[in-house]
């Protein structure tokens, strides 16, 4: 059980990787709200300027904090196995 529990576990950990790089990438570096390469202007119009910033600012630290304690358990666990 302990070994599926790992890959999932490192599973989870690269799609969290892979979203927060998305997430990252298409913020506009000066903190202007989202790119607009990606959208911006009509995720600007749906939210309003400062709503989308704040949406995709909490997102980038909900998957941050998602992936250290993703990370964490991981390691407890091969630890523990080991």
């Amino acid at each position: 059980m302990g070994t599926e529990l790992v890959v999932s576990l490192t599973i989870l950990i690269g799609l969290n990787c892979v979203l927060l790089m998305l997430v990252v990438l298409i913020q506009n570096p000066k903190g202007g709200g989202v790119d607009a390469t990606f959208g911006g202007q009509a995720a600007n119009q749906m939210f309003g300027a400062a709503r989308s910033t704040d949406f995709i600012e909490k997102l980038t630290w909900g998957l941050a904090i998602t992936l250290f304690v993703l990370c964490i358990i991981t390691a407890l666990i091969v630890k523990g196995a080991a």
